[in-house]
């Protein structure tokens, strides 16, 4: 399997990644964010109350409990859902502004990929639809599958790529209109293990050179914390934010960091908010 490319000389200082944002804006705020959803016996709390504050630039992880609200409120940044009380903005547009202004790129747990088109085809599909001119979406089909490490394959069809590859086209195709942020939602879950450390190494590497905000739904800890700069624990539903974690590991961090006592302390860490919010009860 090939590797998403992060094309620093070898001589080169390593980027250094956003894990320390200093005084960038914040690109997306949540003040007392509720979401209520009515259903036909009784009405359902998802989202209970939510305060955030993500500066650009940083990679911050959500995890919790299944049904603890992480992709609601993933959704709700993408207007998606609509809350029901409080406010958010995105990049300071609201969340229907943000999505008309195509503000953001959305990576699926499943890659969404059209079988009868060929992997660049599927890639440049949005584009199309934005109405970028053809020479345009030629350009930037091929930069985006050679940073993630798929040129050679473009031409190729989905069902003849490995899970992991197919997701790598669907985050290449997700960052092919430019955003600013970059909204995914377990992008890995379905993946072996194997598969999901490389493809969790790759993902570092092409933050780094980016620099985009990233927003990660995981149930995964130590995914959590090898990635991102924050790690923002949720409660059972209705879902509240029990603790935000920084994960103050060394830049260009590789595998081997997981095994290291600090790793180790932040991991601790997660489980330990994860438990006092009861999410291992029945």
């Amino acid at each position: 399997m090939q590797t998403l490319h992060a094309a620093t000389p070898m001589n080169a200082e390593a980027p250094q990644p956003a894990s320390q944002p200093g005084n960038q804006p914040v690109a997306i705020d949540m003040r007392d964010l509720s979401l209520t959803f009515e259903t036909a016996d009784a009405p359902v709390v998802a989202l209970s109350k939510v305060n955030l504050q993500i500066k650009a630039g940083e990679f911050v992880s959500l995890i919790g409990p299944s049904g603890c609200g992480k992709t609601t409120l993933m959704r709700v940044m993408a207007d998606l859902e609509r809350p029901t009380g409080g406010e958010i903005t995105v990049n300071g547009l609201s969340p229907e502004q943000a999505r008309l202004a195509r503000a953001y790129g959305y990576v699926f747990q499943a890659p969404a990929l059209y079988p009868w088109r060929s992997v660049r085809r599927n890639l440049m599909l949005p584009l199309e639809i934005m109405g970028v001119p053809r020479e345009e979406r030629e350009a930037r089909a091929a930069r985006y599958l050679d940073m993630v490490g798929l040129k050679d394959f473009a031409n190729k069809f989905p069902w003849q790529l490995s899970g992991g590859m197919q997701q790598r086209v669907s985050i290449a195709r997700a960052l092919s209109f430019e955003p600013k942020l970059l909204l995914m939602d377990e992008p890995f879950g379905a993946l072996d293990e194997i598969t999901r450390d490389h493809l969790n190494e790759q993902l570092l590497r092409l933050w780094e050179r980016t620099q985009k905000t990233v927003i990660f739904v995981t149930h995964s800890i130590p995914e959590a914390v090898f990635l991102s700069s924050r790690v923002v624990v949720m409660s059972p539903r209705p879902g509240r934010i029990l603790d935000v974690i920084d994960c103050n590991l060394p830049a260009r961090r590789t595998l081997d960091a997981r095994e290291t006592p600090e790793f180790l302390a932040i991991a601790h860490r997660v489980r330990r908010a994860l438990r006092a919010g009861h999410s291992y009860d029945d």
